[in-house]
């Protein structure tokens, strides 16, 4: 079986690309709230996303935190 190595870049660009994305998303849910003219289910699933790829964006931060041995 192969195991996948992800590089210390690798998780930085994605962790970039899932940090701008949740930008983007709080931008779209501020403005929905704001218009006044928002579907509260589509806020609702839009800040679910958010806090996935806020979850997803904490995990691979731990990631790049070298081990340290006791």
């Amino acid at each position: 079986m192969e195991e996948t190595t992800e590089t210390n870049d690798d998780i930085s660009t994605w962790l970039e690309e899932l940090r701008t994305e949740h930008r983007d998303l709080d931008d779209v849910v501020n403005y929905l709230l704001e218009s006044g003219h928002s579907d509260l289910m589509q806020v609702q699933r839009l800040k679910k996303r958010k806090l996935r790829l806020k979850d997803m964006i904490t995990r691979l931060e731990s990631r790049l935190i070298p081990d340290l041995d006791a």
